[in-house]
């Protein structure tokens, strides 16, 4: 499902080359930049700021080259069959002069399938991380390239970041990649994934990582939006965590590969890396590819990017308090099938799931072990979801309390604040959305 992002050779030596059929592209797109903020935002509460850079160089000017390394070459020496090459040019890489990054594909000649430079730079530093019991935080505002599936083919911009150990001599992809944004070919999504593991084999590998799978992502071509990832080494187990906008739309768990896969992939500092890349596996394996309709002159816009630590002690990133649910006793009042147990919804795996019977109401229900005071309750939905449900909490199992109600649910990973306290809390839902039963993949429930 996905196609991976390795690094040069000169720095990972052994990366993977893929063989993928490339295609290419001729004329001219347009980019407009929208409105930024005047500086980096602060640090999220309880968060402090560890690196930024909001890119105020003059116009047309490079990047500082103590901060940002220039990666160059040709695509093909990346490993993910990538056909153009990337430059230190002004023409590729370069600062607007109004507090943008732009990485800019421009094509050249007759042929499609040549002739096409871009830009992809990296941070000199690799010590953004989070040590044991603290959370790191990525993120950044950006807008993707202006093309459209009809003249995008072969487009491919990310923000990811690879394992400082790639650069001390361990082989990706044990040394781990977080993908915080990748889209292809103008499709106006979102990717985030994880690769690690072993090349080819395991429980995460270069080519299927575990990802989000395609989420969408409306206006992102035409204005700002902040890309973000938190690596919580704060819970049990841990976790890494995407957000759009804010919305936490993806959440990994460490128990989903082995522990000493996790942590040589995951539990060191990461690097920070922006590229816009043409053609490749990934295009490809969308039906994509640069073609003749394919436009010259997209860009990548980096507004600004930011790491944020909480030390530990402070608590997850995903909110205040600590996930009360996972690993607790857990009922419902019907499953689907013996595969989708209520358990499923507190065991902290994204890939497993409770889903109900095809009728309404139907309830998911957690016994904390004693009383404690809620903040937020996360839902991650399957895409059955509910419409209308609401969050209840009881100190007796028997005796219920709302403490939020909706009949507009959407569905996705919805982070609800809640004000209550219970020893059981459930999720009781109303009205299904669609004709199945209610699925959740995650009923996580926050508090002191």
């Amino acid at each position: 499902m996905f196609a991976t992002r390795t690094h040069r050779l000169r720095v990972a030596t052994g990366a993977l080359v893929l063989a993928v059929g490339m295609i290419a592209p001729a004329t001219t797109a347009t980019q407009t930049a929208s409105a930024r903020p005047a500086t980096v935002p602060p640090p999220p509460s309880g968060f402090t700021t560890t690196w930024s850079d909001d890119f105020t160089g003059g116009s047309g000017t490079g990047l500082n080259t103590g901060t940002w390394k220039y990666d160059t070459g040709p695509g093909s020496s990346f490993g993910t069959g990538e056909i153009e090459t990337m430059t230190n040019s002004t023409s590729n890489v370069y600062q607007d002069g109004a507090g943008h990054l732009v990485l800019k594909a421009l094509h050249s000649g007759s042929d499609p399938r040549g002739g096409w430079t871009s830009g992809r730079v990296e941070t000199q530093a690799a010590t953004f991380g989070a040590p044991a019991g603290g959370v790191v935080m990525m993120q950044a505002s950006i807008q993707q390239p202006n093309v459209s599936t009809a003249n995008g083919a072969g487009y491919w911009p990310a923000f990811w970041m690879l394992g400082s150990t790639l650069r001390s001599g361990t082989t990706w992809p044990t040394s781990g990649e977080v993908d915080i944004l990748e889209d292809i070919n103008g499709r106006s999504s979102v990717f985030g994934t994880l690769h690690c593991g072993t090349n080819p084999g395991g429980p995460c590998n270069e080519s299927t990582g575990i990802g989000s799978g395609e989420r969408a992502c409306g206006g992102c071509q035409t204005g700002y939006h902040t890309y973000a990832v938190q690596i919580d080494r704060s819970v049990s187990p841990e976790q890494i965590r995407w957000y759009l906008d804010g919305n936490n739309y993806f959440t990994l768990a460490a128990n989903r590969v082995d522990a000493t896969t996790w942590a040589n992939a995951v539990d060191h500092p990461f690097f920070i890396i922006f590229d816009l890349a043409m053609g490749g596996g990934f295009p490809d394996a969308f039906g994509g590819g640069p073609n003749s309709s394919t436009v010259s002159g997209a860009s990548l816009n980096v507004d600004y990017v930011a790491v944020y630590n909480k030390a530990p002690g402070g608590g997850g990133g995903g909110g205040s308090g600590t996930n009360l649910s996972q690993g607790h006793p857990t009922t419902a009042s019907s499953t689907e099938q013996p595969g989708t147990a209520a358990a499923n919804a507190t065991d902290g795996d994204t890939g497993s799931r409770w889903s109900s019977a095809f009728s309404d109401p139907q309830w998911l229900q957690v016994d904390l072990g004693a009383v404690h005071n809620l903040s937020h309750v996360l839902l991650n939905w399957e895409a059955a979801y509910g419409k209308a449900f609401q969050i209840q909490t009881s100190t007796n199992g028997t005796s219920w309390t709302n403490v939020y109600s909706t009949t507009t649910g959407t569905g996705g990973v919805q982070d609800l604040n809640v004000s209550g306290s219970g020893r059981y809390v459930r999720v009781y839902g109303t009205q299904r959305s669609t004709p199945y039963g209610y699925s959740l993949y995650e009923f996580q429930v926050f508090g002191s």
